[in-house]
């Protein structure tokens, strides 16, 4: 070839390239393959954060995310998983804790002392307030016989909840070389622990009282140190965390107008902020829509010809989370017989109806029959 249409191939590749490089960043973004939803695309990133993740519980839908599988440090934010697991365990939230020096920790204190009687429930609220590491042997000694077999629950429930890359090695958090998890593991974690209303009771509080059995007179008010729960509108949790190792771990949960969205950030110096950010941008994406409610009614052919039809009705209110504008794109399953058979019950499943987005369901229900014409 000679030197002259070396040249004009050089010169046609660099214009080819420039073409390229001119594309607008919102037209190449929309001409990527769409990403799994454990590996969202970023429209923006938190630059103080090590890893990040914003999590829409109500679809299971990343919103954002930054090396969320990446495995580090988590801090306190392990408490999450010991108050889910002490939760869960059958034991009475009543059941009379005596204090012995075993439980003792290091780090962030509750300040339990030996001789001291409280019910699981108390140390419980203690240890989400203000990060207990001693509340957290307490609860796993209480429950688990020891730290150690604590551990192995907080492992056997991490790994129910599809906690891949999630190793618990103590009940508190403090920093240990096999004591690791990632923001995408830690959302799932608190996507679980927000559906326990006895959880949620306690992590939305900024204070709680804590009353001791004995000494009986002894209560104690614990400030949260979530302060997300003041700064961001519509925050209902969850828990922060510290130690040198991890820096600084933050979990919340917010919800407004009926959409609740988790963030989680690990290793952020500017946490508060960040997840603010997160949350602004995260509900600027999504909505809740109602899909069908008590008013629509389904006629079917009745058996009974004096009847003609019979009208069917969502047994309950269907609602969905979807992205902004993608209500239209909804379309309707039912599932029912060709002809409906009369019933005594008033609320009578007789089908059910389904709610599809891009060919997946997002929501359903059963149909009954309500009323008879």
């Amino acid at each position: 070839m000679s030197i002259k249409k070396i040249i004009v191939v050089l010169f046609g590749a660099a214009v080819i390239l420039s073409g390229c490089s001119s594309i607008p960043e919102g037209e190449r973004v929309q001409a990527r393959a769409v990403p799994h939803p454990a590996e969202p695309a970023e429209t923006v990133r938190l630059d103080s954060a090590a890893a990040s993740v914003l999590y829409c519980p109500d679809n299971g839908e990343m919103l954002y995310g930054h090396d969320i599988h990446e495995k580090r440090a988590i801090a306190s934010i392990t408490k999450i998983m010991t108050a889910v697991v002490a939760l869960e365990s059958g034991i009475s939230p009543d059941k009379v804790v005596n204090i012995t020096p075993a439980m003792y920790a290091e780090g962030s204190s509750m300040y339990l002392r030996e001789g001291e009687k409280l019910t699981l429930c108390e140390i419980i609220k203690g240890m989400m307030a203000v990060s207990g590491n001693d509340a957290a042997n307490a609860v796993a000694i209480t429950v688990g016989g020891s730290c150690e077999s604590f551990a192995d629950m907080m492992n056997k429930k991490a790994a129910k909840l599809g906690m891949r890359n999630t190793h618990f090695v103590t009940p508190s958090g403090l920093d240990d070389e096999e004591h690791y998890s990632t923001a995408y593991d830690m959302a799932l974690l608190c996507a679980h622990a927000m559906e326990i209303s006895a959880f949620c009771d306690i992590v939305k509080e900024k204070s709680v009282t804590v009353r001791y059995v004995y000494p009986a007179e002894k209560q104690t008010v614990l400030y949260n140190h979530n302060s997300l729960l003041s700064r961001c509108k519509g925050c209902i949790g969850i828990k922060t965390g510290y130690t040198m190792k991890a820096g600084r771990t933050l979990t919340s949960c917010v919800q407004r107008n009926g959409v609740r969205l988790i963030a989680v950030t690990l290793s952020d110096r500017n946490d508060w902020e960040d997840h603010c950010r997160l949350y602004d941008h995260g509900f600027s994406l999504v909505e809740r829509v109602c899909l069908a409610d008590k008013d629509k009614k389904i006629r079917l052919p009745s058996a009974d010809k004096l009847i003609g039809e019979t009208e069917l009705t969502p047994e309950k209110a269907i609602y969905a989370t979807v992205r902004k504008g993608e209500k239209k794109k909804i379309t309707e399953r039912i599932t029912a017989p060709d002809i409906v058979f009369p019933s005594s019950d008033e609320d009578h499943s007789v089908g059910t109806i389904e709610f599809l987005l891009d060919g997946k369901v997002i929501a359903g229900g059963r149909l009954v029959i309500r009323e008879s014409r």
